[in-house]
């Protein structure tokens, strides 16, 4: 039995990033080894110093959607839906509060952010077993995520304090963003990645290859269960183009050095190889953790996560839970910023 409580540690809240830094690729870069420790307190800039010759890069270029929808219900009261999910006929899977008042049946008008001007509707079609509802947005058009994009805000994460402003559409979504997938997290480690950055690490030598995963509940959905064997994450659908494909079969077989930006491309990099075939499309569920840590020798960039978190979890399937302890205590101690806007480490991959 692993208990939740190992993954504790105390963050003091001064740490947890409000806002991002001006440049993305100022923020700090605390370098550790898995078998050596902590390497280095250097610079996000500097990261092709930390990371092998010739590496195949992998980030998640999803697109964060302006998911969160501010509601008024029949009352006057208001409300808020986040969707996470679309569905194959046009209704959407959301989160709702307040979920005792939105229940199956009750609809309610869909507001602009801002001036609070009704701009459709929504109608709560059924109650999910995990708190989740099934919606459907009005007028029809408000079926594309395109379209919802047009009425909703970004969903900051909770421990900001703040509403999302228009400095957040810009720098809560990455600079290499494709126009598909329907996160509603951004994959933080590509935060600190400017267009500027890409290109000059490839043309160190450095490989481009992105992958999609639809961030989703299974990724920020805290651990509830004291066993973390009991946890289950939510299934998130992910994509493997045809290039990246190419390019990471030919780095698995050449022992090629990987390196993920994020943890949602290491979940789905794990989830695609079985140790001869890469599937190129489908969901995972993935939870690494010690005793089910990655398949595959690569290295990791990810920002600091949540105490008791499945990330922070993940990166103690990686380091081991003693070192990864001792290396946020140290973020912690150097004052490193946390959590979305925060700074960033880097794991560097093992020798194979």
């Amino acid at each position: 039995m692993t208990l939740r409580s190992n993954f504790n540690f105390d963050l003091p809240p001064h740490l947890i990033a409000q806002r991002p830094l001006e440049d993305r690729g100022a923020s700090k870069l605390l370098v550790v080894h898995p078998d050596r420790g902590i390497v280095a307190h250097s610079h996000i800039r500097e990261l092709n110093r930390w990371i092998s010759p010739c590496s195949l890069i992998i980030p998640n270029e999803v697109r964060v959607r302006k998911a969160r929808l501010l509601l008024r219900r029949s009352t006057g009261g208001i409300g808020e839906a986040l969707l996470f999910h679309r569905n194959q006929d046009g209704s959407f899977e959301a989160l709702v509060r307040p979920a005792s008042r939105l229940i199956s049946g009750v609809t309610c008008d869909i507001l602009h952010p801002v001036t609070q001007r009704p701009l459709g509707s929504l109608k709560i079609l059924k109650e999910g077993e995990q708190g989740e509802r099934s919606v459907r947005l009005n007028p029809e058009e408000l079926s594309e995520w395109t379209q919802v994009d047009q009425i909703g805000s970004l969903p900051l994460p909770p421990y900001i304090n703040r509403d999302a402003d228009q400095s957040d559409d810009l720098r809560y979504q990455t600079d290499f963003a494709s126009d598909e997938g329907e996160a509603v997290a951004a994959p933080t480690a590509g935060l600190h990645f400017s267009k500027a950055f890409i290109e000059e690490l490839k043309r160190s030598g450095h490989d481009w290859a992105p992958i999609r995963l639809d961030v989703g509940l299974g990724t920020f959905r805290p651990i509830l269960v004291e066993n973390i064997d009991d946890h289950h994450m939510h299934r998130e659908s992910f994509t493997i183009g045809v290039e990246t494909s190419e390019k990471l079969l030919r780095a698995l077989h050449k022992k090629q050095p990987i390196v993920c930006v994020g943890t949602t491309s290491l979940r789905t990099i794990e989830t695609a190889w079985d140790g001869s075939i890469l599937t190129p499309k489908g969901e995972s569920s993935l939870f690494l953790k010690p005793g089910n840590s990655p398949k595959i020798t690569c290295g990791l960039m990810t920002n600091f996560h949540l105490p008791e978190s499945s990330l922070f979890v993940l990166v103690c399937s990686l380091l081991g839970t003693e070192l990864a302890q001792k290396v946020y205590a140290e973020a912690i101690e150097k004052s490193y910023r946390f959590f979305s806007y925060g700074d960033g480490m880097l794991i560097q991959q093992k020798e194979s």
